[in-house]
Parts: structure tokens; C-alpha cells; sequence
């Protein structure tokens, strides 16, 4: 129905109902008002009508859409109602010298039924339409606050709604056993696997967006003990601004389990280090350093080189941002290898980075066990190619991805990126540059990753091998891995090491056992099977020892460590003489450097 149509026909509609509520109330009370003459009886219907439509006007009452009448517009009508009423009753009392009260009150209970009656059929008429929910999913809602409210109402106005919301559960006491839009709060949050099997529900959702990971943690931990599907609200900012809509459900996801919030940016000096400048990642086809590169974007760089030694994958992340930040941003693939000292040399001339993030790296710990000349060559003398090349022409800052393996490490790879750090360490006392490292868990996600490995075993129909039942590791996500990365740049003076706090290190067999039922199976559909601890793995990952950081972080879950390099003389001798090494030997060495002492001291 068009709007002049709509508006004609609830302006005839309360014309009649106006005059109707009066005249009725006249007739009721005739036998008081015998001497009411009939001209003032005119008159009062007349300014009631008047005053009605004025009020009716003002307070919007032919501009709402009454099929989804609600308190407020309940509250609408009873104040232009009744001040219309007050103002037939000041003419009365003007022109007349009386109010006739009684007629008043009773017009005025007549016309608030019928004005509110009339509005409010239309949402029972609508509702009556509403196709039956038999076959519709039967959903359980986690919140009864605003944004669970707002879900419920937006899934009773709309017809295309493929569920039917049966409950709430909250851990708010004062909520228990109260209806919200006509929906039981039934119970809270450990009451989820009862309510599921009782209620026959088919799908949970999470309708609290601000909700912790921890808190996420809890919810899914009881649902995971269900058969129902567990999805997520989208965030209410994103559904106010229009990207997403409110029935847009995600699926919880592994990094929502990870039991701690992602770290916060201080935007302000990323912006300072990274914005206008020449920014260079190496490793940047890789799956760290790809997002590393997608981070330094959102800071409009002037230039963005791309080093990686992949053909491929740094034709992929070239391809990406020039289509997002190509006309915005400078962006320059470049293939080269960190190992070749002298196309780093040239590289560093050609494009002169004010920052530098060396992400480029052999990560694998089982391959590097096998293969420990090419972890040297990579990790250790690539990582001085690219620091002398960046001491070399006066870069600002110089950023080494490190990891938590090279804490006390017992495999190749974790001692390689230790003497990695040591050679940066050893620059940075003599250079302008400011070489740092940032050490981080394992990366959810990221090529070297469990969860890529577990995915596809799941796929496959199974088993999960996982390699030890008590194996514990750190884990983050990639945007977040990059950020710390971003802000170590922004927090550098030269030297430190940077750490995240992540939390609690986390169960590789639950991490496991979260992935099988995020892809809708169980344990007894999927099996894990236990394979033992491989070449060079240590059962559990340390970040920093307690006596090794400040006691206070340097930035929100940021924590730093000061490195002393007492074995320096061993890493020069490392690489003037790493050809003479056969393999073991050189296994034996790398590993006695990088366990000699543990270098990080509290420091600033």
C-alpha cells in the first residue's frame, strides 16, 4: 500500500473513531447532561477531531509501521489521545465556562481502545499469516540482553526465518525465569547440554558479541558436550553500519577457543613507524608474512617491497593488495633469496626501507632435524644478509620474527632462530639501526601450523595424529602474530626482544578434539591417534623465564626482555667456518651455542 493511500485511509479510520467515542460517551451520560445544549456537543467533536490529528501528527502516529507495534508506540498513542482530551476540555472551559468531565474521561477510554486497537490488529492480523514453525530449527539463544532481544525480534518479523527461538539462557540471576518478547529465559549457561536434549534444539547461538574468549570458551565447552550446531552473532557495530546482517551468523571458530582476547594495537605509534615510509618484508609470499604485509597497508606506506624467494606466492600477495591498495601505495615484488648477500645488498640500495620486517625463515622443527645446514644457512646467514644490508644503508628499524623454540631450545631449528637473534643483537651495539626480535607461540592457520595438518586429516575421514596427549603449545592467530610484530617495530629502542603474553599454553589433543567437533563430527566418528614425540620437540614451550622480563609489561600483554651477548665470538665463528662443519657436528654446535647461557636479563 502506498503511503498517501495508507494515510488517507488512518485518517478516515480516526475521524470516525473520534466521533464515534464522543457521541457514545454523550448517549451514555445523557441522562446527567439532559441540558448539554447540542451546539456545544458540535463544538467539543469538533475540536477533538482537530486537536486529535494535530497530536497524531506530532507524535507520528501515521508514520509508523504498526504490523510491528510495540511499547513505544502504545506509549505514542496514549499521549496524543490524551492530550487531545485536555484540549477539548480547555475550550469546554473557555467558551462554555464548564468541562464536562464525565464525557471527557469516557471518550477518552473509547478512543485510546479504538485508536490502540485499530493499530494493534494489524500486527496480530499479520502475525496470523505467519507460516507454521513445525518444520523450522529450534534455536536456544546465549544472552537475553539487547543484542539477543534485537535477534529474537528481528527472527518474529521476518518470514524467512528458517528457526524458531525456543529459550534463553543467561547467567544474570535477575533474568532467570522472565519472558523476553514473549521467549523464557529457562536457565544459564552450564543448563546449555540439559535444555538441548530437553527442548530438542538444533542450534545454539551466541548473542552476546562483547563476549570474552574465555567466556566463549565456557559456552562452547557445554555445547560441544551436545549435538547442536554452535554459531556466533556478528558484532552489533557491524550490523548497525550495514556490513553484515543480524541473522548473518558465523560458526565458532579454533581461534575463538584459544581462552584469552587478541592484544590491542597502539594505532598511533604503528602509524608514526609505518605511515609515509618504505616498509620491506622479507618472507612475504609466506603465510606470516603475507599478513604482515596486509597490516603495514592499512598505515598507507609510501612504498611496500615484497622479498620473498617464491615465485608464486609473492605473485599471489602482489596480486592481492595492488587490487586493495594499489592506487593508494607504491608496491614492489621482488624474487630474491636471503641467503644471496649480495642481492640483499642491492635490494637494500635500490629501495632504501626506513623499516624492515625479516620474516623469511625454515620453520619445521622434524625438517630442519634432518636437514640442519639449510636451517643455518636460512635462518642464521640469511637473517645477517638481511640485517648488514639494513645496517648498511641506515635503516631505521629492523624486526626479526623469531619463536618460542628458541627459548632453551633442543632442536636445530629453535637454536638457529636463537643465534639469529644473537647476530642481530650483536649489530645493534654497533649500529644506528634498531634490530629487535619478537618471539611468538605457534601460529594458528600459518603453513607450519597443526590446524592445516588436522583439517585435512578430518576431511579424509581420520585419524588425527597427534603426537603426545600431554604436549602443550602457544597459539595465536595470524592478524595477531603481525600486529605484535607491528608494534615491537613501534616500541623499539634496540636489543629487546618483544613476547606476548598468550595466556595458557593450550592441549595440542584438545586443540585436536575442538577441531573434530567444529567440523560437525564426533571422537568416535574421528579418531586421534597418539604417534609420540618426533625428532627435536620439546613436550611443552617456554616464552621467557620469570626473572628474564620487566615485572610490569611495557605495553598492554606485551613483555620485553634485554639480551647480554656473552657468546659472541662462537656465532662469528659459526659463520666463518660453517663450511668445514659435516652434519652432526654442526647439529652439535648450533645447539651449544643457543644453550650456552640463556642471554635475557631484565632489562629496558
Amino acid at each position: 500500500m502506498s503511503y498517501q493511500k495508507r494515510l488517507s485511509m488512518l485518517i478516515f479510520l480516526d475521524s470516525a473513531i473520534v466521533l464515534f467515542s464522543i457521541y457514545i460517551g454523550y448517549f451514555i451520560l445523557m441522562p446527567y447532561y439532559s441540558s448539554l445544549p447540542i451546539g456545544t456537543l458540535f463544538l467539543s467533536s469538533a475540536v477533538l477531531l482537530i486537536s486529535h490529528h494535530i497530536f497524531a501528527f506530532l507524535y507520528r502516529l501515521y508514520q509508523r509501521a504498526w504490523e510491528y507495534a510495540s511499547v513505544n508506540e502504545l506509549l505514542a498513542i496514549v499521549v496524543a489521545v490524551s492530550y487531545s482530551i485536555v484540549a477539548t476540555g480547555i475550550v469546554q472551559a473557555i467558551f462554555m465556562g464548564t468541562v464536562y468531565t464525565r464525557v471527557l474521561v469516557i471518550t477518552w477510554m473509547l478512543h485510546m481502545i479504538l485508536i490502540g486497537g485499530s493499530r494493534f490488529s494489524w500486527r496480530v492480523i499479520r502475525d496470523s499469516y505467519r507460516p507454521k514453525q513445525e518444520d523450522k530449527e529450534r534455536a536456544l539463544i546465549v544472552g537475553a540482553g539487547a543484542a539477543g532481544t534485537m535477534l529474537v525480534r528481528q527472527m518474529l518479523r521476518s518470514n524467512e526465518s528458517d528457526m524458531k527461538v525456543v529459550a534463553f539462557v543467561d547467567d544474570d540471576r535477575n533474568k532467570q525465569r522472565l519472558d523476553v518478547l514473549g521467549v523464557p529465559v529457562k536457565g544459564r549457561i552450564e543448563d546449555i547440554p540439559a535444555l538441548v536434549n530437553e527442548l530438542e534444539i538444533d542450534r545454539v547461538i551466541i548473542a552476546i558479541p562483547s563476549m570474552g574468549k574465555q567466556q566463549v570458551q565456557k559456552v562452547y565447552e557445554q555445547c560441544s558436550k551436545t549435538t547442536a550446531k554452535t554459531q556466533i552473532m556478528p558484532m552489533i557495530e557491524d550490523i548497525v553500519s550495514g556490513k553484515v546482517s543480524i541473522n548473518n551468523f558465523r560458526e565458532v571458530q579454533v581461534e575463538d577457543l584459544l581462552g584469552r582476547d587478541p592484544i590491542e594495537l597502539d594505532i598511533k605509534s604503528i602509524e608514526k613507524n609505518v605511515s609515509g615510509q618504505t616498509v620491506l618484508v622479507t618472507g612475504a609470499g609466506g603465510s606470516i608474512g603475507s599478513e604482515i604485509c596486509r597490516q603495514v597497508c592499512r598505515f598507507t606506506p609510501t612504498r611496500l617491497v615484497l622479498v620473498g624467494h617464491g615465485e608464486n606466492s609473492i605473485y599471489l600477495i602482489d596480486q592481492e593488495l595492488q587490487r586493495a591498495y594499489g592506487d593508494q601505495i607504491e608496491i614492489v615484488p621482488v624474487i630474491a633469496d636471503v641467503q644471496d648477500h649480495d642481492r640483499m645488498m642491492d635490494v637494500m640500495s635500490t629501495f632504501r626501507p626506513n623499516v624492515v620486517y625479516h620474516a623469511a625463515a625454515h620453520k619445521h622443527v622434524p625438517l630442519m632435524e634432518f636437514n640442519p645446514r639449510e636451517a643455518v644457512k636460512n635462518n642464521v646467514f640469511g637473517t645477517r644478509n638481511v640485517a648488514e644490508a639494513a645496517d648498511a644503508f641506515g635503516v631505521d628499524t629492523f624486526v626479526l620474527v623469531s619463536t618460542d623454540k628458541a627459548v632453551n631450545p633442543t632442536n636445530v631449528m629453535g637454536s638457529t632462530k636463537r643465534i639469529a637473534e644473537m647476530v642481530i643483537q650483536s649489530l645493534d651495539k654497533k649500529s644506528k639501526t634498531k634490530f629487535v626480535a619478537v618471539r611468538f607461540g605457534n601460529v594458528l592457520g600459518s603453513r607450519g601450523s597443526v590446524v592445516p595438518l588436522f583439517k585435512k586429516q578430518i576431511q579424509a575421514g581420520g585419524p588425527v595424529t597427534v603426537t603426545h596427549p600431554e604436549m602443550t603449545r602457544y597459539f595465536m592467530t595470524i592478524p595477531e602474530a603481525s600486529r605484535l610484530v607491528l608494534q615491537a617495530g613501534a616500541l623499539a629502542r634496540g636489543g629487546e626482544v618483544f613476547v606476548l603474553d598468550m595466556g595458557e599454553p593450550v592441549k595440542i589433543v584438545d586443540l585436536a578434539r575442538n577441531l573434530i567437533r567444529l567440523s560437525g563430527y564426533t571422537e568416535e566418528e574421528i579418531d586421534i591417534e597418539f604417534l609420540g614425540i618426533r625428532p627435536g620437540e620439546k613436550m611443552f614451550e617456554e616464552l621467557l623465564g620469570e626473572k628474564e622480563v620487566h615485572p610490569e609489561p611495557v605495553f598492554p600483554k606485551i613483555f620485553i626482555g634485554k639480551a647480554v651477548l656473552e657468546q659472541e665470538h662462537e656465532v662469528h665463528y659459526l659463520l666463518a667456518r660453517f663450511e668445514e662443519f659435516e652434519v652432526e657436528e654442526l647439529r652439535r654446535f648450533v645447539l651449544n651455542v643457543a644453550n650456552r647461557r640463556e642471554n635475557l636479563v631484565v632489562g629496558g
